[in-house]
């Protein structure tokens, strides 16, 4: 029996990649929006564009997957949606009539929705939050850096991303969980440590942002929407966790002197004496899902208690209200980076000029245990309080100076922190040209390029320590191996080559005795030249070298095209690294050399 070559009529089920993707003018048809909308929708599910291996409609098109428009299409809020913009033609149509007074009342009772549910879904369990966190916080600080904008961005925008930027970076400050800082040209970045994730986010600087015109804030403002959700929820089971009620009630005093990150301080502060006094009331509800109710019906009780703790605690005690390093019952155990951090400016109190940047440094100077106050009203302590022992300028001192404290630019304690240690204000006074800013996001040894400033700075970081001392049962010969030393960040890798190759020659001398030592019982004449060691071992190397090579070329020849182009653009990467290196070394000598005719 003949088989004959299967045929489908045109318009029946189609198969491969015609079924499994559609285009994006097909899934707003399917789905019965408009273009904006579609896309509002896919910001909010997550919903992303797909490239498959074969276009069938063509290159200038794009693609989505047939399961995620599908996903949309059962979306509860695709109906609510749809309900809004049902009733925004209600209100364009009473104003077209000029009933004002049916159109003020229709915008009064606008239809909203929430996206709860889509938060649970797209980050089931916290940790997931956390992992997608970055772009959010990044988000979130840009727009509270923003101006307000008539039809573009509106003021309770920009009030609601500076709280929720507040409110994250007091929880990091008073939990101890920063990790590090760079001032770049973009921003000020940061990274932390929540829960085991590594969370790292940027800021801008604090200038007068112009917003051109071919910024599409439409898009930028669906994504806000939904990192505004996220961020809440994030900030209120971080909240929960320490035992801290969530929303906080701030000092109404301290918000309109622009003091918000004080004011969370002290709300911080005030909880956990509130968590000593009652701890029942502190103690943290069974659900973990967010409540509008709960919260509106706590906030009567918050403010009653934050009115008795006032108080309590003084407006001008530094000590109580910046000085954020009290245990929180119930709060977690404490690993070795947060220990460390808490007492890097222990039983340090700093104090802001007014032209240094107030936020970042009120962030990052508690977040490692120091105590910090500023010039203006609401600080917690005057520039003339004799216990400062440093303080931050950025311009030349040119009035009276303190001899007790130290006049220091801001960027040594950045680079303190991300040191880990206290630096010497030498090169940090008030008008003299700081040290290289470095980053602490490089790897300097996996670079291949090691700053002169780094290996000062681990120098001192070593004359820091204590002497190495053997553990028990390990000898005085296994310190001096120079992998173990290298290991243990004793000595550099430069050092540690030295000591291996020296130890290579003395191995080799030592091999050389004995051979000689036995040639003299046999009576066969020797030659005790130590040349012919180096040349035995720059021989052997060279063998070696040259060995290495053809099995690499051997190797490379049995790869197949794919893996042989995938090497092959590896090794254009690491000589790529390598001539990079090389030319910043030879910028380096040539400034060292202009450096050196300049002074003679």
């Amino acid at each position: 029996m003949v088989k004959h070559k299967h045929y489908r009529p045109p318009g029946k089920k189609k198969e491969g990649n015609a079924a499994r993707y559609i285009t994006r003018s097909q899934a707003v048809k399917q789905l019965q929006v408009s273009l904006p909308l579609f896309r509002k929708l896919c910001i909010l599910k997550g919903v992303f564009p797909r490239e498959p291996k074969k276009k069938v409609k063509g290159n200038h098109h794009t693609y989505y997957h047939l399961k995620d428009v599908s996903f949309i299409q059962h979306e509860p809020l695709l109906e609510r949606l749809r309900e809004i913009r049902a009733y925004e033609r209600k209100v364009k149509k009473a104003d077209a009539k000029k009933n004002r007074d049916r159109a003020n009342l229709l915008r009064q009772r606008r239809p909203t929705y929430r996206l709860d549910k889509i938060i649970l879904q797209r980050y089931p369990n916290f940790i997931d939050a956390l992992r997608d966190l970055d772009d959010c916080l990044t988000m979130v600080h840009l727009f509270a850096a923003l101006p307000a904008i008539e039809e573009r961005i509106e003021v309770k925008r920009i009030h609601n991303c500076r709280r929720l930027s507040h409110e994250w970076q007091a929880y990091i400050s008073r939990t101890h969980k920063l990790r590090k800082v760079f001032v770049s040209v973009k921003g000020i970045y940061y990274q932390a440590e929540v829960k085991g994730q590594k969370v790292t986010w940027l800021t801008p600087h604090p200038l007068q942002q112009v917003l051109t015109e071919d910024i599409d804030f439409n898009i930028m403002l669906n994504f806000l929407e939904f990192y505004e959700a996220l961020l809440a929820f994030v900030n209120c089971h971080l909240y929960r966790s320490i035992n801290v009620k969530y929303p906080p009630i701030l000092d109404p005093r301290l918000e309109a002197l622009a003091a918000d990150l004080y004011a969370l301080s002290r709300y911080f502060d005030a909880n956990s004496r509130s968590a000593v006094l009652d701890p029942q009331a502190s103690s943290l509800s069974g659900s973990g899902n967010v409540e509008s109710q709960q919260i509106g019906d706590s906030v009567s009780e918050s403010e009653l208690r934050l009115a008795q703790l006032q108080h309590q605690l003084p407006s001008n005690e530094p000590g109580a209200l910046m000085h954020l390093v009290k245990d929180v019952a119930g709060e977690e155990e404490e690993d070795d980076d947060t220990r460390e951090c808490k007492k890097l400016f222990k039983d340090m109190k700093f104090f802001l000029n007014r032209e240094v940047y107030r936020e970042s440094l009120l962030f990052v100077v508690p977040a490692f245990g120091g105590t910090v106050s500023w010039e203006g009203d609401g600080a917690p302590f005057e520039e003339n309080d004799e216990s400062i022992t440093h303080q931050i300028v950025d311009r030349p001192m040119h009035g009276r100076q303190t001899l007790a404290r130290e006049y220091v630019q801001p960027q040594w304690v950045y680079d303190c922190i991300n040191a880990r240690i206290i630096l010497p204000t030498g090169g940090y006074l008030a008008g003299r040209d700081p040290p290289p800013h470095l980053s602490p996001f490089v790897d300097n040894e996996a670079e291949g390029y090691v700053p002169d400033y780094a290996e000062t700075i681990k120098q001192w970081k070593t004359a820091g320590r204590s002497e190495v001392l053997p553990l028990p049962g390990v000898g005085k010969e296994d310190l001096e191996d120079p992998q173990k030393l290298l290991a243990e960040g004793v000595i550099d890798r430069a050092k540690a080559k030295e000591a291996v190759e020296k130890k290579k020659k003395m191995m080799a001398l030592e091999r050389q005795y004995h051979d000689e030592l036995n040639k003299e019982v046999h009576g066969v004449p020797h030659s005790s030249s130590v040349s012919n060691i180096d040349n035995h071992i720059s021989g052997k190397e060279t063998e070696d070298k040259e060995e290495f090579d053809d099995d690499s070329e051997l190797a490379k020849l049995s790869l197949s095209r794919r893996k042989r182009g995938k090497l092959e653009a590896a090794e254009k990467g690491i000589k790529r690294k390598k001539d990079h290196i090389d030319v910043i070394r030879e910028r380096k000598r040539k400034l060292k050399e202009s450096q050196k005719s300049k002074e003679g």
